[in-house]
């Protein structure tokens, strides 16, 4: 660059050394030097100040030069320069040039001129020096910019989240507009298409975001944010995912492309944008989307160095986007596997009414169930694996059907548990063996689960915990039913503490709340859910969905099991019981009995007959085996179920008895008859039970 020199004006010192010094100072200084007068009017220049060492400049005031962005602060600060206040150092101020296109960055010192009398005489005036950093500064707004991409893309594993901090972290420092496209498959989990991009491709708008001087978000190119397109052919757009190569754009009036996207070309004209910047989100050779950058009105034009850091910020979004990619398939496929291993339909209970709500989230390891017990009993279950993906949906899946095996042994529910507890137990042992290798090896297991029997006829619940929050109970007037259940180790902790139950009698009409602890997971829970309840009139169904109405919206994204139970009691029109007496002749009174009820109830006479057989052979080893009292219990539901309670704790066992055998085929018998039984015991001795398939399902 030459260095030249302006006319020396009114406010120049008089020659010999001073002008001598002068004139090297402005021929040989490495930065702009600008003399002002008092009425803050340019005087002198040297050639560095690029377009203002020219005599047409003289005589402005110095906020017309260099037609500033803030023209009254920048002159109030010279002028308490003038007023003695000390001077400024390297003040950065942004302004434009006459002769150079575009915005640019002046660092600005200035220093009062004194007179031959010093502070105390007339101010001769101002020595600014003014240096461009405009290069230096875009340089630091694209670290700047590529620091905000680094910090802010890559925290979520949610593909939409990380988009809207990819724009955010682009505008409004770097960009005045963009949008961020994303294969639409690509957002559901689906492997990305390997490049090119295929024309007919459907992109879904991911996000986009705007600064404030553009005046309105539009949906540029004439698509929302959460809408599908297919790229324009012969544009920016199709090429850059043709050949996977970014663009630099320049956006005019007679741009030729944009007569092959008139919605584009209608959006970026109201927007004001003259210069894009498109480039692929690819990854590995695989197409993900598409980022476009625009930057309007006033902003200087994007240049090559911005498409170097454009496209380093979309290789970060592309790897990000990627791994959310990655995580939403494993969520679905868990998810999908969490369904498949659920109840899939409400089961129907001799004398409970159920309903339940699963909220669908990243915990995709909680469960529920009811299981049918014998005696018209009801298991309620609800437990949880702590974790997302699919080997929690995986674990989940192992305790349920242990859990239900469990059910089936008639155990009570601190049994359950413990036994429960050794299955997962064994279950950490095997993670715990696996390879180093192994992602999950040394991955820490945690589950909790809750699970209480009601019995209609005592109308009690029975609840044991493992890890888990107790149950809620409202009765039916609406008021909280206090339920004192001690709470377990969790089912994979290394405690060995032991379960203990807890038992509580229940009005006909009371709701039980069997909830994942993330429903209960703030302090107010509780109250809010009991508050719920207290509407005995509105369905479990309704009573379900209000619960979920009210939580709060963390909770939702989690994910969630509510199991609802209203209790109640066995008609005492399908029961009969009769207290026998301990006398060989009772199995016959016994068949009497029972077939002149079964009878009265108008089932068939095939199973009339099974039944007789059956209860003849369970009370003659009650009689033959058992200790008082005996008593004999018929149960009419969807099955026929038979009872029969004596006061010893021995269990008989099924036996193969050899053709020459006189005896030993009586349990053979029944269990060739009867679709299920078994024996459960209790403080005051054993029952055994029988459960028959009706031909239709029952009677009314």
């Amino acid at each position: 660059m030459s260095y030249a020199e302006t006319p020396a004006g009114p406010g120049t010192p008089p020659g010999g050394l001073d002008d001598a010094l002068l004139k090297v100072l402005f021929a040989q200084s490495a930065v702009g030097l600008l003399v002002l007068d008092p009425q803050l009017r340019l005087v002198r220049a040297n050639s560095l100040v690029e377009g203002v060492g020219t005599e047409e400049y003289i005589g402005l005031r110095f906020t017309e030069a260099f037609r500033l962005d803030d023209p009254d602060g920048s002159e109030q600060l010279l002028k308490r320069v003038l007023a003695g206040e000390g001077p400024v150092r390297d003040h950065l101020v942004r302004g434009r040039l006459r002769h150079i296109p575009g915005d640019r960055i002046f660092l600005v010192s200035a220093y009062r001129l004194d007179g031959p009398d010093g502070p105390d005489g007339p101010v001769l005036g101002l020595l600014s020096a003014v240096v461009d950093v405009t290069e230096r500064e875009r340089a630091r707004d694209r670290e700047t910019a590529l620091a905000a991409v680094r910090d802010a893309v890559g925290g979520s594993l949610d593909v939409a989240a990380t988009c809207r901090a990819f724009i955010d972290a682009l505008v409004p420092g770097f960009a005045d507009l963009a949008v961020i496209e994303v294969v639409d498959e690509v957002l559901r989990g689906a492997d990305p298409p390997v490049g090119p991009l295929p024309p007919d491709t459907p992109l879904r708008r991911a996000a986009s975001g705007r600064c404030e001087a553009v005046e309105r978000d539009e949906v540029i190119r004439g698509h929302p944010v959460g809408g599908t397109r297919r790229l324009p052919p012969r544009t920016p757009y199709a090429l850059a995912a043709a050949d996977l190569r970014p663009r630099l754009v320049p956006l005019t009036a007679e741009t030729p492309w944009l007569d092959a996207d008139p919605d584009g070309s209608r959006a970026l004209a109201e927007t004001g944008a003259h210069t894009l910047i498109v480039v692929p989100l690819t990854l590995r050779g695989a197409v993900l989307g598409l980022v476009s950058l625009y930057r309007c009105g006033a902003a200087e034009p994007f240049d090559e160095e911005d498409v170097s850091l454009a496209g380093t910020a979309a290789t970060r979004a592309a790897l990000a986007i990627d791994n959310a990619r990655r995580y939403e398939r494993e969520h679905v496929i868990a998810s999908t596997v969490q369904r498949r291993l659920l109840p899939q339909a409400e089961r129907h209970q001799a004398a409970v009414e159920t309903a339940h709500v699963l909220l669908p989230g990243r915990d995709s390891g909680c469960w529920f169930d009811t299981i049918a017990l014998s005696g018209a009993r009801t298991a309620l279950v609800v437990g949880g694996v702590a974790g997302e993906g699919l080997q929690s949906a995986i674990a989940m899946g192992q305790l349920r059907t242990v859990i239900q095996a469990l059910a089936g042994l008639d155990l009570e529910p601190e049994e359950v548990l413990a036994r429960l507890k050794e299955t997962a137990d064994r279950l950490a042992h095997e993670r715990a063996a696996l390879p180093p290798s192994d992602s999950l090896h040394g991955e820490p297991l945690r589950a909790g689960c809750v699970y209480g029997v009601y019995d209609p006829f005592t109308r009690t619940c029975t609840v044991a915990r493992a890890g888990h929050p107790a149950p809620l109970i409202v009765g039916p007037d609406g008021r909280a039913v206090p339920l004192d259940a001690p709470e377990g180790p969790g089912l994979f902790d290394t405690d060995s503490a032991l379960f203990a139950p807890a038992t509580v009698t229940l009005e006909e009409g009371s709701v039980l709340a069997f909830c994942s602890a993330e429903l209960l997971a703030d302090e107010r829970a509780e109250e809010r859910i009991t508050r719920t309840l207290a509407h005995p009139g509105r369905s479990l169904q309704q009573l379900g969905d209000d619960i979920v109405y009210a939580l709060p919206d963390d909770t939702r994204s989690a994910g969630a099991a509510l199991l609802l139970a209203r209790t109640g009691t066995v008609s005492e029109h399908r029961v009969a019981t009769w207290d026998l007496a301990q006398d060989r002749t009772t199995p016959a009174t016994a068949r009497l009995l029972v077939r002149d009820r079964l009878q009265g109830w108008g089932l068939d006479e095939d199973t009339v007959d099974s039944t007789e057989l059956i209860v003849s052979e369970l009370v003659t080893n009650a009689v033959r085996y058992g200790t008082p009292p005996l008593r004999l219990r018929l149960l009419l539901d969807t099955t026929l179920t038979c009872e029969v309670h004596d006061g010893s704790t021995a269990s008989p066992h099924l036996r193969h008895a050899r053709t020459v055998d006189e005896g030993g085929r009586g349990l053979f018998i029944v269990s060739s008859l009867a679709a299920h039984w078994g024996a459960r015991h209790g403080p005051d001795g054993k029952v055994l039970w029988t459960e028959q398939d009706l031909p239709h399902g029952g009677t009314q």
